[in-house]
């Protein structure tokens, strides 16, 4: 039995998110894989990515991979990072592609002009480096997270959920904007837990324990978000 499938369509950050998850989740086989019924047999699985949208949708059929995804992320604990939540949604900006459909909404571009920081100074895209993460959810995989912790991001798209209940988490850059997801069995974050040194590596040993039931109900984020 897998414990812990990575899904490999040739575009995720593979070897430094198996790194992570070997490291919190000892005596547990973790296996990266490209295989559908490896992914179909896994007790956990993590959707990790890392690229543009359109290239990452196309492998994910060609490997023959998208069925077994869907099945997961509906079924068992399930993790998306990074493009890995952006491909749930139904639609990226970015090459006008459809996604997974798992989440209403869209995936859009940070403007590419206008975006002033806190000291008046121009912000970049993409948005990289570590920036706060907002809670707006409890989860089990905050647990032992304190609000306001630092994460890594590398982005220059974020999701727009059109069901502001599934939003788990949100930073800002300079408006904020949804970083983390969560419905039913699946979460999901636009930052890299794997690069996000103890506070993420905190957050991959909650998900390898967690049995994929939420521990409270969500509740709307009433304050604007960044897509509106």
């Amino acid at each position: 039995m897998i414990d812990i499938a990575i899904v490999d369509y040739g575009m995720g950050n593979l070897r430094s998110v198996s790194n992570a998850l070997e490291r919190v989740a000892r005596g547990q086989k973790v296996l990266v894989t490209g295989v559908a019924d490896d992914v179909r047999d896994a007790r956990r699985v993590v959707f990790p990515g890392q690229g543009a949208m359109p290239d990452c949708m196309r492998e994910l059929d060609a490997r023959g991979l998208r069925p077994a995804v869907l099945e997961a992320a509906r079924s068992r604990p399930f993790l998306g990072i990074c493009i890995g939540l952006q491909m749930l949604f139904d639609a990226s900006e970015e090459g006008d592609v459809p996604g997974l459909g798992l989440l209403p909404g869209r995936v859009v571009r940070f403007p590419a002009t206008g975006l002033i920081g806190a000291g008046s100074g121009k912000l970049k895209v993409p948005h990289m480096g570590w920036n706060e993460v907002q809670q707006a959810v409890e989860h089990p995989l905050w647990r032992g997270i304190q609000q306001a912790s630092r994460f890594y991001f590398v982005h220059s798209y974020y999701p727009v959920p059109r069901d502001r209940s599934s939003i788990a988490a949100y930073a800002s850059y300079p408006s904020p904007f949804a970083c983390a997801v969560a419905r039913d069995n699946l979460f999901a974050v636009q930052f890299h837990p794997e690069k996000s040194q103890e506070l993420g590596l905190k957050l991959l040993s909650n998900f390898v324990v967690w049995d994929g039931i939420p521990a409270a109900p969500k509740h709307a984020i009433e304050e604007p978000l960044a897509g509106d």
